[in-house]
């Protein structure tokens, strides 16, 4: 089955007729989640990007749910920010988030792109995501927090 909207292409051979999908026939669309479950993915994702970043939270409880390079990136990230910390004297604390706007389109390859408006009690922040995934296991493949 492939997501609405998407129709794979018919493959004809020499002679007209249709031939079956095999080995060196155009790729299938993976079938995507549905937008309600990839859209609550999403939001958790966000939320707990911004509170591991704030200090919050450990990098580690994300690690199944991103890929190798957004992991790393996140990692540097929150290095940057913990050291912007100590510098300051600032002591990291759970902020309170809320989520205002969610933008989420879906991919051809059976993922989502969305854009999430998360705000704090002092400013907003603006997450990009990108998830892929089949069989319903969603994973980040990239996120950037503004």
């Amino acid at each position: 089955m492939t997501s609405p909207g998407f129709s794979a292409p018919r493959l004809r051979d020499d002679r007209g007729e249709q031939r079956p999908d095999g080995p060196g026939t155009a790729p299938q669309a993976i079938v995507p989640a549905l937008p309600l479950e990839a859209e609550r993915f999403l939001r958790s994702l966000a939320l707990s990007a911004v509170e591991i970043i704030a200090g919050a939270r450990n990098l580690e409880q994300i690690a199944r749910w991103v890929t190798d390079d957004v992991y790393a990136h996140l990692r540097v990230r929150v290095s940057i920010a913990a050291r912007a910390r100590a510098v300051t004297g600032t002591v990291a604390h759970r902020p309170m988030l809320w989520i205002e706007h969610v933008t989420l389109s879906p991919t051809a390859t059976g993922g989502f792109d969305a854009v999430i408006l998360v705000h704090d009690k002092r400013r907003p922040h603006v997450v990009s995501l990108q998830v892929e995934g089949a069989t319903r296991h969603l994973r980040g493949t990239v996120l950037v927090v503004l």
